[in-house]
């Protein structure tokens, strides 16, 4: 007996994604259903990265498909196709690029270096193409963090190789200068300096590209925000007045240039002592999920404040790779994969789909 394609449809319909609480079918993820008897073969094509989620997926949809009369044999492909997302109006796009994402804080001290890391670690565990680029010009990290040495290479002498680790491709100022020198530089060549740093880097077909930007909200980052092409912005803050003070200019300046806000990441939410177990918010408690609930945006999640995270992130080892079955590393992919599914949920980008038109003079 040959199965009925709607009563298939029917039963995949209950089968629900978690991250997104809609199902496969009414969000068109389901592709390809062929159905030759008793044989049933379909795709599923997810809008983020999720490799590590996949074979759960595949489970649910074959047991949901063998529900139905007549289904002998059933065979699912569950895929992932990360496109490129709309920008600010008026920015174009970066070639080889699809996503940019603004990793900002209005103060500096949050954990925002370390957040960005670890979260485009997180993606890249995911199956991913991930980037970092380091828009801190006076105190860049991400070579600490990312345990890389040495200077960038150029092939055609016009653009440099990003260096990589961990599966990252990595750009800083941070490989072309000396550690210990000051970069004594005014905002135009600081600004001029990353606008080379982002665009005459070799980026290799990326997905998503995370600016570990500088703090605060002058002429840099505004120039920043303004001209690079940014999907979204995540902001990171701890829990303490001061630093939620801070935040809301970062997230006043983007709303601004048109830059939408992905989420908030709130750091060093609480201390808990190894040895006894005690709980303390020492910076405060969950002012930035009041500060989220207040702008009517997404909280990701809170991280919490242990020496296990700094030490990892001074050893060149951060936590997603150091410890990647652990709590804080769960919290981080976490917090990624919710950043993933808010821009797989944004509208496209479709200006590399259209000619290049031109206008000739007749002579």
């Amino acid at each position: 007996m040959a199965a009925d394609q709607q009563a298939l449809l029917n039963a995949l319909q209950s089968v629900i994604d978690p991250n997104t609480g809609k199902d496969f079918v009414s969000t068109r993820a389901l592709k390809n259903l062929q159905v030759t008897d008793g044989d049933v073969s379909f795709d599923v094509e997810l809008g983020y990265p999720a490799k590590s989620q996949i074979p759960g997926f595949r489970k649910a949809l074959i047991a949901a498909a063998r529900t139905v009369a007549g289904v002998e044999n059933v065979s699912v492909n569950v895929t992932t196709k990360i496109t490129t997302h709309a920008v600010q109006r008026g920015v174009a796009v970066l070639p080889n690029v699809k996503n940019i994402i603004a990793v900002a804080s209005g103060k500096g001290g949050v954990g925002k270096s370390t957040t960005t890391v670890n979260l485009a670690l997180a993606l890249a565990a995911e199956g991913a193409k991930v980037g970092i680029l380091d828009a801190d010009i006076y105190g860049p990290s991400q070579p600490m963090m990312m345990g890389i040495e040495g200077r960038p290479e150029s092939v055609d002498g016009q653009t440099m190789e990003p260096l990589e680790n961990y599966g990252l491709q990595v750009m800083s100022i941070g490989f072309l200068v000396d550690k210990d020198e000051a970069m004594i530089w005014r905002g135009p060549m600081a600004t001029q300096a990353l606008d080379q740093l982002l665009r005459q880097t070799n980026w290799k077909e990326l997905d998503y590209l995370l600016v570990d930007m500088p703090p605060g909200t002058g002429d840099i980052q505004l120039t920043l925000s303004q001209k690079v092409p940014l999907t979204g912005a995540v902001i990171v803050t701890t829990p303490q007045d001061i630093a939620l003070l801070d935040a809301r200019k970062g997230i006043k300046m983007f709303e601004k240039v048109g830059v939408p806000i992905l989420g908030i990441v709130e750091n060093m939410a609480v201390y808990c002592c190894p040895n006894c177990g005690h709980t303390e918010h020492i910076f405060g408690a969950e002012g930035g999920k009041r500060m989220a609930a207040e702008y009517n945006m997404d909280y990701l999640g809170a991280l919490p404040l242990t020496m296990q995270i700094r030490v990892q992130a001074d050893s060149g080892k951060p936590t997603v790779v150091a410890d990647p079955d652990g709590d804080v590393a769960g919290i981080y992919k976490g917090v990624a994969r919710q950043v993933a599914i808010k821009i797989a949920q944004r509208a496209k980008d479709f200006s590399s789909k259209f000619p290049t038109i031109k206008i000739s003079k007749d002579t």
